[in-house]
Order: structure tokens, then C-alpha cells, then sequence
């Protein structure tokens, strides 16, 4: 029976989250309110409550269920040596996010979510602060890349792996934000691959 309960309870919570990103993504974050996710979720606005403090700590749960992964397999991807070489690990790793992207409607949602339908003040200032301190985790998991790539004598040009690093993660920021944008994927989704793959060519010898 306590079982039975607790496997209840996560359905409950699992069933407020994704009502919770229909709803950020149909009206925008900060013109949802924890009524319009109940409503969404057929629960009532207590239960809401007894699973989360406040709409940031649903965005959160939101957020999590997407970059936990991500970060996991960029740890797979990025700081384990393989039979790839270092700037193929990084151009496999970014690649296999736009596949995530292409394949995951959840994954999708949550990035436009984001980065187009979220306002970064009052209580969600902080959670913008979170969101760089991810990309400065990510900025360093490239460069330790990076750097097995120059001690391997693979790199052209002089630029230190940090520069490398910084500027591979803001050319793939803003691909996903123009993915992201590019709705009908006209413009920038079907040739988001060929991009990193040239990217990351401009930096082999």
C-alpha cells in the first residue's frame, strides 16, 4: 500500500510537470499562474503544493528532466577517452543534442520554453544565474576537450583551448536559440549538423 502511494504520488508530480510546460509553452511563464497548471493537470491547487513551493521549483523540475540527461551524456561524450579524437567528441556531443532536439518533443518544448516564452526577473532571476552556471560547466567539459586535442597536436591556429571552448559554446547557444526559433525549419534546423561539423573543421590541422 505505501508503495502503491508513493507510486501514486510521483504520477501526481510527473502529471503537475507536464501540464506545467503545456502551459508555460501555450501562455509564456509569466502569465501562468499555479490555478492555470492545476486546472492543466486536473488537480487541485493544493496538490500543487504539497509537491512544489512555487511556479520556479516547477520550472526547475522542468528544466532538470533536460539537462540532467544532457549533462550526463556530455560527460559520456566529452571527458571519457574513446577510439574518437578530441574534436570529434565534441562535434559528436553537440550533434547528438540537435538529434535529441529533433527526436524529443519534450526536449523541444522545454528549450522554447527557455529561451523564448521566460521573462529572467524577480523570482526568476536567480534561475538565471543557474542557467550560466550550467553553461560555465559545459564551457569547461569542452575544454578539457580541447586540451587533450592540442597535447595530441590535432589544433590549428594558436588560440588556447579556454578561447576554443568559450567560442564553441557561444556558436552552439546561438544555433540552438535560432533551432529553436526556426519553426517551420526552414532556415537553420535542417542544416544545424552541417554547421558543427564545420566548426569544429575550422580548428582541425
Amino acid at each position: 500500500m505505501v508503495r502503491k502511494t508513493k507510486e501514486d504520488a510521483e504520477l501526481t508530480r510527473q502529471g503537475i510537470i507536464d501540464a506545467a510546460r503545456a502551459v508555460f509553452l501555450a501562455r509564456g511563464v509569466s502569465r501562468s499562474t499555479l490555478e492555470h497548471i492545476a486546472t492543466k493537470a486536473d488537480v487541485t491547487r493544493g496538490a500543487v503544493y504539497w509537491h512544489f513551493k512555487n511556479k520556479t521549483e516547477i520550472f526547475h523540475a522542468i528544466r532538470d528532466q533536460v539537462f540532467l540527461p544532457l549533462m550526463d551524456r556530455m560527460d559520456d561524450t566529452l571527458t571519457v577517452e574513446n577510439k574518437d579524437d578530441p574534436l570529434t567528441q565534441i562535434e559528436n556531443s553537440l550533434c547528438d543534442t540537435i538529434t535529441e532536439l529533433n527526436e524529443n518533443t519534450q526536449m523541444q518544448q522545454t528549450y522554447e520554453i527557455m529561451m523564448i516564452k521566460c521573462e529572467y526577473v524577480d523570482e526568476f532571476a536567480t534561475v538565471l544565474q543557474q542557467i550560466l552556471s550550467n553553461c560555465s560547466n559545459i564551457t569547461e567539459k569542452i575544454q578539457l576537450a580541447y586540451e587533450r586535442a592540442k597535447a595530441q597536436d590535432l589544433l590549428a591556429g594558436s588560440h588556447s583551448p579556454r578561447v576554443l571552448a568559450l567560442d564553441t559554446h557561444l556558436f552552439f547557444s546561438g544555433l540552438l536559440h535560432m533551432w529553436v526559433k526556426d519553426f517551420d525549419g526552414s532556415k537553420f534546423r535542417f542544416q544545424a549538423t552541417d554547421l558543427i561539423k564545420s566548426h569544429i573543421n575550422l580548428r582541425r590541422k
